[in-house]
């Protein structure tokens, strides 16, 4: 039977801004605590105010592993002024940009999970760079332009241990999401395609890949 979280997260997840419905945040939990039995961290590309991060803290919590999450905290694209998914509260009044850093906190410790998750700020392709170790589990949920959705597979797949998981959200193959949705299928396909990972479950739009070997 998947692993549930208890009341009191999925409050908190309920009640984070974001955009992730229930039954794919439940979808995404399962899989991180599935992945969390292999000891190793869990990552998401794409924090935006910590709705799914806490999730996946809270079952790194229970694993005895960290949650990470990459973001610069500026808004993607379609969060941007004008755009369907902008939301006036996430802009910080004195320098006029996006800022979702200080709403992400406020979220992890109304959830009492700030210290099981490191926030690593800064843009996907740099940090990655940097990366050097497996993890358990990445789930990207970041840019849906094909720019940003493939660097975020490039840089962060590779570091998925051999049984680990690989979650990407926003996957709609239908031409008429091509804005938010044909840039994450893309990534999906692009992974099926590898041979390096299977399709394990499909909730929504979240899909969960398992890595079976190496040559991404």
């Amino acid at each position: 039977m998947p692993a549930t979280p208890k009341p009191e997260i999925l409050a908190a997840f309920e009640a984070a801004k974001g955009f992730m419905p229930m039954d794919e945040g439940l979808a995404l939990y399962a899989a991180a605590a599935e992945a969390g039995r292999l000891g190793l961290p869990l990552l998401e590309v794409g924090t935006y105010c910590g709705r799914s991060t806490v999730l996946l803290a809270d079952a790194a919590r229970e694993a005895g592993v960290t949650a990470l999450t990459v973001d610069h905290h500026r808004g993607s694209e379609e969060q941007q002024p004008g755009w369907d998914y902008h939301d006036p509260e996430t802009v910080d009044p004195e320098i006029g940009l996006m800022d979702t850093l200080p709403t992400f906190r406020r979220t992890l410790h109304r959830a009492g999970l700030e210290e099981h998750v490191v926030a690593l700020v800064g843009r996907s392709p740099q940090i990655a760079a940097l990366w050097a170790r497996p993890l358990g589990l990445v789930f990207v949920d970041g840019g849906h332009t094909d720019e940003h959705a493939s660097a975020d597979y490039e840089g962060w797949a590779p570091h998925v241990a051999e049984g680990g998981l690989l979650v990407i959200h926003d996957v709609f193959p239908e031409p008429e999401d091509e804005f938010t949705g044909q840039a994450p299928y893309r990534v999906h396909q692009r992974a099926l395609a590898s041979g390096a990972f299977t399709e394990v479950s499909a909730t929504g739009s979240l899909r969960v890949l398992r890595r079976r070997g190496a040559g991404i």
